[in-house]
């Protein structure tokens, strides 16, 4: 079903773009899109995902193969040595996506049970782009270390897991104490998948505007998993703290503030700047993962030439990119939407990170195979554009510009691309278990 739905997007003509951006607000207005969302989800069969068989079970025979007697045979040999679940078992293509119901979207804390339509449909992403098979399991824990012991109790069922929608700072714990006590990779998508698919983007943007991500300004809105996991991946790709301002509810996290943890503190910048209106002045980025409407025309205005807006907080950006475009013509932007040039969409890095990690047994996902995945979603975006994929996103043109810096999710050549340098990272961060594969790249 997913293969029916198109992505939209526009051409690289700004003349095009404010009737462009009229048909996408009043699409999302659309009185029909609660039922047709509710439709989809319960018609005909509840949920999104459900069990096929791997093996014929039509015979006597094949009866006596898959269990009684002969379900003992592969037993003994996991016995005898547990790596063998990865031989005969799904072990080796299965992911968990766990939650706790926490931080849902940006619904906030409803429950474990809430957050099943959102991990059902994780679970389809990693069918869907990766043929990665994958079930969701929700955890009734708020407390992190009852959650830590329910996830670690199942970890060996699963050749990976991904953790999802579990609100801050406990999510920084939880992931980094599973990560120790788990010998599968544990990734928290909210984080690390975010932060990947935003570096992608900004870098590529950096480079068209003619700045460098050494020098750039960079206010971050929001001190959550995710904008806390994005700043850390800009760090390590050579951005300055010191040039790095993050804000929370009360303003610019600052040395010494009272009530920052440990994880907020890291990023404390002393330069004078409290406020929004304080750091944005001459900023050349702005990375926006907070809530809908934030960022000013003043503040806007205030962003030195070429400005970068990353105004990812869904469904309603930090700014709207029309009001964006009116205010400053020399600008790129990226949302957190698909009806939206440059969308910043998690499904680009983590169906085939897990690909990469699971096809060379990696047991952990470091950040030497995040950065591989960064680099290999950057470079999809400047190469030629299948016109299979202009198509399918109902496009009349994509080529690397302000309107395209970052791959549609529709683009096949992700699977090869990202879990090939994925993989490769892991074998030479000494990680995998497995060679590089020898069937790579895949297609």
């Amino acid at each position: 079903m997913l293969s029916r739905l198109r992505e939209r997007s526009t051409t690289t003509d700004k003349r095009s773009a404010p009737l462009f951006y009229a048909q996408t607000e009043s699409m999302t207005m659309s009185k029909d899109v609660k039922q047709a969302a509710l439709d989809y989800h319960s018609i005909p069969t509840p949920g999104k995902i459900g069990i096929s068989l791997t093996k014929p079970a039509e015979t006597q025979y094949d009866l006596s193969l898959a269990y009684s007697p002969g379900v003992a045979e592969p037993v003994r040999e996991i016995a005898k040595d547990p790596l063998n679940a990865y031989k005969y078992t799904s072990k080796g293509n299965l992911v968990a996506v766990i939650s706790n119901g926490s931080a849902i979207l940006g619904l906030g804390n409803l429950g474990p049970a809430a957050s099943k339509p959102v991990m059902e449909g994780k679970a389809l992403l990693f069918k869907r782009f990766a043929d990665i098979d994958s079930i969701d399991i929700e955890v009734d824990a708020e407390d992190s270390q009852a959650f830590i012991d329910t996830v670690r109790r199942i970890a060996d069922t699963f050749g990976g897991i991904n953790l999802e929608d579990i609100k801050a700072p406990e999510c920084f714990e939880i992931e980094r104490i599973l990560i120790e006590q788990c010998n599968i990779p544990v990734f928290h998508d909210d984080q690390h998948g975010t932060a990947i698919v935003t570096a992608a983007g900004m870098l590529n943007a950096l480079e068209i505007q003619g700045k460098s991500i050494e020098t750039a300004r960079i206010v971050c809105l929001g001190a959550g998993s995710a904008a806390i996991a994005c700043m850390r991946l800009l760090v390590s790709l050579g951005a300055d703290k010191a040039n790095l301002f993050m804000l929370d509810r009360r303003g610019v996290i600052t040395p010494g503030r009272d009530g920052l943890n440990e994880y907020k503190e890291e990023f404390a910048n002393g330069s004078g700047a409290t406020t929004l209106d304080e750091a944005i002045v001459d900023a050349d980025v702005f990375v926006g993962l907070s809530g809908a409407d934030l960022l000013s025309e003043a503040n806007l205005r205030a962003m030195a030439p070429n400005p970068i807006v990353f105004a990812c907080s869904n469904p309603d950006p930090e700014i709207k990119p029309e009001l964006a475009k009116a205010v400053r013509d020399d600008l790129i932007m990226a949302t957190g939407r698909s009806d939206y040039p440059n969308q910043v969409n998690n499904v680009l890095g983590f169906p085939f990170i897990f690909r990469g990690a699971l096809d060379v047994r990696a047991t952990e996902i470091n950040e030497a195979m995040k950065v591989a995945a960064v680099h290999a979603i950057r470079e999809l975006a400047k190469a030629e554009v299948p016109q299979v994929v202009v198509d399918a996103c109902n496009c009349g043109e994509l080529s690397f510009g302000p309107n395209y810096i970052i791959p549609k999710p529709v683009d096949r050549r992700l699977l090869g691309q990202v879990s090939a340098a994925v993989a490769q990272a892991a074998v030479d961060s000494g990680v995998a278990l497995l060679p590089y594969p020898e069937h790579y790249p895949l297609s």
